[in-house]
């Protein structure tokens, strides 16, 4: 018998409930469900196994349900030490001083956006701003013309809705789409390079190994991972904060009158609805926890999503708190090897976007039916909402 059903229907709340149970009872958990999977739910289990790539590999299976079709996407799918050379050549272009030049660009996008809504007296928070905001930003990061921003925009939304409904040939067609734009970006600058600490394809090219540059289909599985990575989680997170603050209408007054508490209010934005319960690793021999045994080559989940609400780590784990004492234990960017290069880019933007947000309205309420996500995803898929201006 399954330990828990994740293709029962949820609400924005019920997984969480589950989540719970699991922790108390059943930390390491197994259901049948896509070909079969374990789950870890408790904060020490998901924190180990994401750091101990020695013990469980993310060569294997990235996320449940598996969606990956394509060729291999460094880093994520690769294991230190093949991974470490295009996280050096990311990390380069995601220094502060880079990631802070962003900031009037993100302020910018903000604005026009939310003055959108406001002209229509609200919208759908995730599509018209939450999922937006990020395919805009990662096109200025990545110093895409303006008809590939646009052209990105439109095939990012429509692979995340496929992946989100698990249409599996939309999510390949997609996938191939951003293969062929990412291949089209690998040859632009090879033939016209820009600086490598302000370009991430310049520098994947500028990268050696032993002297060696990096093979350009690997470089191509990255530029394509980069293309996605960090669009889909923003606007989950973003409209499940935003239904925070519309369930707590005196958390967003008081964000509104002291604007300056906002990044701190992010952080535990980003601990209580954590956007990932689906990344995966894969055992590399038999692993017993708990007294349960996960056989060797079975996937895992990693839920994140648990992992940051367990009581054990955090105090009055399921409700909001400002300024949490040990909020560095939140896993909201993973652990390890493979902890989000972008989290610095991703706090950046999501602060913005709130601190802009309430910044030109006077009050935001829901305003029809509330669509949550599945796996591997948690969290908000549509978010409507009444906006009253300042």
């Amino acid at each position: 018998m399954d330990d828990f059903d994740p293709l029962r229907p949820e609400t924005l709340d019920s997984p969480y409930e589950d989540y719970r149970r699991l922790r108390a009872g059943c930390p390491v958990a197994h259901t049948d469900a896509w070909g079969g999977f374990w789950a870890l739910t408790r904060h020490a289990d998901v924190a180990w196994a994401a750091a101990d790539y020695a013990a469980f590999t993310t060569t294997v299976q990235n996320v449940v349900p598996k969606v990956a079709t394509t060729g291999r996407r460094p880093p994520l799918h690769l294991d230190p030490p093949e991974h470490s050379p295009y996280r050096r050549a990311i990390n380069r272009v995601l220094v502060e001083r880079r990631v802070e030049s962003l900031r009037p660009f993100i302020v910018k996008v903000c604005d026009e956006l939310i003055d959108a809504m406001l002209s229509r007296g609200g919208g759908e928070i995730c599509a018209d701003y939450g999922a937006v905001l990020p395919i805009r930003v990662f096109a200025e990061w990545m110093n895409l013309p303006p008809q590939d921003q646009l052209w990105l925009a439109d095939v990012a939304r429509v692979y995340g809705a496929a992946v989100q409904s698990a249409d599996q040939t939309t999510t390949q067609a997609t996938s191939l789409q951003l293969y062929d734009m990412a291949r089209g970006l690998l040859e632009s600058r090879k033939a016209v390079p820009l600086h490598p600490d302000e370009d991430v394809t310049s520098a994947l090219l500028a990268a050696r190994v032993d002297g060696q540059p990096l093979p350009d289909e690997l470089i191509l599985g990255t530029i394509r991972q980069v293309l996605v990575v960090g669009i889909i989680a923003p606007q989950v997170v973003f409209g499940s904060t935003v239904v925070h603050l519309c369930r707590h209408p005196e958390l967003q007054a008081q964000l509104r009158a002291e604007p300056e508490l906002i990044p701190a209010a992010m952080e535990e934005f980003l601990r209580l609805y954590t956007p990932y319960r689906g990344f995966a690793r894969t055992p590399t021999q038999d692993v017993t926890l708990h007294g349960v045994t996960i056989p060797k080559d079975e996937p895992v989940a990693l839920i994140y999503a648990s992992a940051n609400r367990d009581e054990t780590v955090f105090e009055a784990a399921e409700t909001f708190r400002l300024d949490r004492p040990n909020m560095k234990d939140s896993l909201a960017f993973g652990r390890g090897p493979h902890t989000c290069p972008g989290s610095g880019l991703a706090r950046l933007e999501l602060s913005i976007a709130l601190e802009r947000l309430l910044a030109k309205t006077s009050a935001i309420e829901i305003a029809g039916e509330i669509i949550p996500t599945r796996m591997p995803e948690i969290g908000t898929l549509v978010v409507p909402v009444k906006l009253v201006g300042r």
